[in-house]
């Protein structure tokens, strides 16, 4: 079997890692990690960062991207932590593809980070808690249509982003944002039905886990790699049409 190097990238609202994938998804040599540049984010900057973080990685036959957004066939929709008035409408496939010169798939972070972490049976839920909070759900391993969550109300108009985003732990503390968190958990398990719940992102270590009462069974708190390891499944053949 021919062995592809799979370049794998995660775009974050504060940082962009990359990683090198083998055909099981094992990481090869280091992760690499630059800084997202400044809001709003324009498309040439953007493209500019992922270059140099894939930069030291050396050669790849194929580039798996999570955007933290809205995405549609490749085109960035929504990027509401980074920049919707600047890349709303970027076709990132296709200038990642241009850039490269391989074969690229990009999908919603949570997505990835979802094929990174779920064990691919029953109904699946991922939350990330990052700069925002994203979501996505998986039906026996395949994942389903992307729901764009996050921007809807949670509690007044406050959204989830609002809610449970990195500017709400800051302004409110942390004992409140975790309260915040499992409030935000018991009415995602209301809408959804999850039989598991994955939560990452950087600031998923930071819940209170008594917070969360007998719904703990139900979660696991996953590490930030699923975001790159989750990348090597946008190319299995189940999945080309996500």
């Amino acid at each position: 079997m021919n062995q592809l190097r799979t370049l794998a990238i995660d775009i974050g609202g504060t940082g962009i890692k990359a990683a090198l994938l083998d055909n099981n998804g094992n990481m090869i040599g280091e992760r690499q990690r630059v800084e997202t540049p400044p809001k709003p984010v324009s498309p040439e900057d953007l493209i500019g960062a992922i270059d140099r973080a894939a930069a030291p990685l050396g050669t790849f036959d194929r580039v798996s991207v999570g955007f933290p957004g809205y995405v549609r066939d490749g085109r960035v929709i929504t990027a509401p932590n980074l920049g919707n008035e600047t890349l709303a409408g970027l076709d990132l496939q296709a200038k990642l593809a241009e850039r490269f010169g391989r074969p690229v798939r990009v999908l919603n972070d949570a997505d990835v980070q979802g094929f990174g972490a779920i064990a691919g049976r029953g109904i699946e839920m991922v939350l990330t808690l990052g700069t925002g909070a994203g979501t996505s759900i998986f039906c026996n391993g395949e994942v389903i249509p992307h729901l764009e969550l996050a921007h809807h109300p949670v509690s007044g108009k406050k959204t989830y982003d609002e809610y449970i985003g990195n500017a709400a732990r800051k302004k409110k503390g942390a004992k409140a944002w975790s309260k915040r968190v499992a409030k935000v958990i018991d009415v995602l398990r209301e809408v959804v039905r999850f039989d598991h719940l994955y939560i990452g992102g950087g600031n998923a270590p930071r819940i209170n886990r008594r917070d969360l009462g007998e719904v703990l069974q139900r979660i696991t708190v996953v590490d930030n790699s699923a975001g790159i390891l989750g990348g090597i499944k946008l190319w299995d053949e189940a999945h080309v049409g996500v």
